[in-house]
């Protein structure tokens, strides 16, 4: 996929497609670095990672406050701001990592993105109770840990109004009958539109079992 190509799928205004190739070369020149995305996957920026987060976009419908958990090189919650900038989101990037934590703020200064970084933990975000949160109406994550263990993650950060868009591999069954152990889940899983065995787990609600809904 080429820059023009993603830009007719996604139906982006030249406007985001400059910011989107402004991140990109950012992207190659800080993973010379630190180490941001897999190497071998630079070369396909623009199905690997600009497509499979833009996919998400769509399926929040009318909601534009993100969080997006594990941001690490930007995926999916930069696109997903780039792609925002022109109908007033915003999207709360949390990444642990400082030096990727960096890579992101200087993405959201030169480009020019509706976006925030907040340097710790996801469960420490969760118990400082920021008044942020309470915005909140999507949360994301990709490739950041196994399902039983990232509902954990998300599971402060979800109410009645909020939803989750979450990227899985092709395990992704495996994970969910895990998860489904311990979670009481109601969630559909949507074909993802880049990689024919993975699936983008669409939550509308969440509890631990055992606990009132």
């Amino acid at each position: 996929m080429d820059p023009e190509t993603f830009a007719a799928q996604f139906n982006v205004s030249r406007e985001t497609l400059t910011r989107l190739l402004a991140y990109q070369a950012l992207l190659g020149r800080w993973q010379q670095r630190i180490n941001l995305v897999g190497p071998a996957t630079l070369d396909n920026f623009w199905a690997r990672h600009a497509a499979d987060s833009a996919q998400l976009l769509a399926l929040a419908g009318d909601r534009r406050i993100w969080l997006d958990l594990g941001s690490g090189g930007g995926f999916p919650g930069l696109v997903l701001a780039i792609m925002l900038t022109e109908s007033g989101g915003h999207v709360h990037l949390v990444e642990s990592d400082g030096r990727k934590a960096a890579f992101l703020r200087t993405v959201i200064r030169e480009v020019g993105v509706p976006a925030s970084v907040h340097n710790r933990r996801a469960e420490e975000l969760a118990m400082a109770g920021e008044a942020f949160l309470a915005d909140v109406q999507v949360i994301s994550a990709r490739a950041l840990a196994p399902l039983p263990d990232l509902l954990g993650l998300v599971a402060p950060f979800f109410n009645s109004s909020t939803i989750a868009l979450l990227h899985k591999g092709a395990g992704w069954q495996d994970e969910l009958t895990r998860a489904e152990q311990c979670w009481n889940i109601d969630v559909e899983a949507l074909p993802s539109r880049t990689h024919d065995a993975a699936r983008i787990l669409h939550l509308r609600h969440l509890s631990r079992r055992g606990e009132a809904s």
